[in-house]
C-alpha cells in the first residue's frame, strides 16, 4: 500500500487543522492506521491510531481530547483532526499502515508502510 499525507501548514496556537492520508490499493480496510510525528531533534513519537474497522481509536496522552483520528474505508483515507493546537505540536506528521491489529504507544517500528510526511507548524 502506498500512502500520501497532506493537509499540513502554519496555524496559530489554539487553531484547528485537519490532516489526511490517502492510500492506494484495494485492501486498505485490512490495515490498522496510525499517525506519528517527529519534531526537530526529537525521536518519532506515536500520536494516534485506529483499527481496520474504525471501531477502536487510541491516542497519546499529549493529544487526547484535542485530536481525533477517523477513517473512511470507501475513500481509502484516514484523517487526523487537530484542535486547540499548541506550539509543542509543531512537527512533521506521518501516517503509517500496518496489516492486522493496531499497535500503539511505540515510535512505529511495527508499521510497514509510511507516507512522506507533512509539516505542521503552530505559532504562539
Amino acid at each position: 500500500v502506498q500512502l500520501q499525507a497532506f493537509g499540513g501548514g502554519l496555524v496559530q496556537a489554539g487553531g484547528p487543522l485537519r490532516l489526511s492520508c490517502a492510500a492506494s490499493g484495494r485492501t486498505f480496510s485490512s490495515y490498522a492506521m496510525g499517525w506519528f510525528r517527529q519534531a526537530p531533534g526529537k525521536e518519532r513519537e506515536f500520536v494516534a491510531a485506529i483499527s481496520w474497522s474504525g471501531g477502536n481509536t487510541y491516542y497519546a496522552d499529549s493529544v487526547k481530547g484535542r485530536f481525533t483520528i477517523s477513517r473512511d474505508n470507501a475513500k481509502n483515507t484516514v484523517y487526523l483532526q487537530m484542535n486547540s493546537l499548541k506550539p509543542e505540536d509543531t512537527a512533521v506528521y506521518y501516517c503509517a499502515a500496518r496489516w492486522g491489529r493496531v499497535v500503539v504507544g511505540t515510535p512505529g517500528d511495527e508499521y510497514n508502510y509510511w507516507g512522506q510526511g507533512t509539516q505542521v507548524t503552530v505559532s504562539s
